[in-house]
């Protein structure tokens, strides 16, 4: 029996459509049962009202399960907000899960992380990433960590925003002058490692797999893809990462939903890229490409 956290989430919801085409019926904890029957094929899944930042309500959201695929992780593209923080979700969400799997003999979990995770300074969204993989490693359970770069395919919340960004503004930012490289994945690659991974326990016990897709991109050359297939002439101008900083801090002070946060802004202050054969080298295929599925399927 397996548990999915984050269920609703744009990894979860891809993971549990695949989980249910293969006649699978996961158990699935959401926050409202009856807006998750709106996105979740409620009828093929076991809904669980809960959050794991609610100890109480892992208690039955973890009975009788063997595996949990953590995905329940507030990501860097959401503010916060009351009720809604980095420390709280993805640190202290993420040891109620661990306390409550050991608690009812949960004998593996399956963390959905992301490229990067490293330590930060204390109370940074980059170090509750990092803590939420330590204690998994140190929980004793069998342990899985899986680090995607960033994603692409419909909803994608890193592709949205810059898709947003090009259908609103009269220029597109090169934050630091466009030069981070980014390797995107395509969710549906990413859910197959997923189920890679779940399928052979033995060979994945105790690893972390950082993937990435097939081709590197520069920021710059991200937006030249998202341009082409957008149908959209934009030019595109240089913009100093600490003056973009100082734009997202106050966005997010007075947006409800801002383009940009000083949290995703962490995303430029490294390369988000792993080895090009990650992928097939690990588990044995070659992921989508990002300009190939754009110009094929659109954004």
């Amino acid at each position: 029996m397996i548990l999915i956290t984050g269920a609703t989430g744009f990894i979860g919801r891809h993971l549990v459509a695949r989980l249910v085409a293969q006649g699978e019926r996961p158990r699935c904890l959401v926050r409202d049962v009856r807006q998750a029957a709106t996105v979740l094929p409620a009828d093929k899944v076991e809904l669980v009202q809960g959050a794991t930042t609610q100890p109480v309500t892992l208690v039955k959201a973890v009975n009788g399960i063997e595996t949990i695929v953590h995905a329940a992780f507030m990501t860097a593209d959401r503010k916060q907000s009351v009720g809604n923080h980095y420390e709280e979700t993805n640190v202290g969400g993420t040891s109620n899960l661990i306390l409550a799997a050991k608690a009812a003999g949960v004998k593996r979990i399956v963390e959905i992380s992301g490229l990067g995770t490293k330590p930060d300074k204390p109370g940074s969204y980059m170090q509750g990433r990092y803590l939420a993989e330590k204690m998994l490693i140190e929980s004793g359970l069998d342990w899985t960590i899986i680090r995607p770069s960033v994603l692409f395919g419909k909803g994608a919340p890193f592709i949205k925003g810059l898709v947003d960004l090009i259908q609103t503004a009269p220029v597109v930012p090169l934050i630091g002058g466009g030069k981070i490289l980014f390797q995107p994945i395509a969710v549906d690659d990413v859910v197959t490692v997923i189920l890679k991974v779940l399928a052979d326990p033995a060979r994945t016990n105790s690893k972390i797999f950082t993937i990435g897709g097939p081709e590197y991109y520069s920021f710059s050359q991200v937006f030249d893809v998202l341009l082409k297939a957008t149908h959209k002439s934009r030019p595109k101008v240089y913009a100093p990462t600490p003056l973009v900083g100082i734009g997202a801090a106050v966005m997010e002070a007075i947006l409800p939903k801002p383009p940009l946060t000083s949290a995703a802004m962490t995303l430029f202050s490294f390369n988000n890229t792993t080895d090009l054969d990650s992928v097939e080298r690990d588990f044995g295929f070659k992921p989508q490409s990002f300009k190939t599925a754009l110009e094929t399927q659109g954004v």
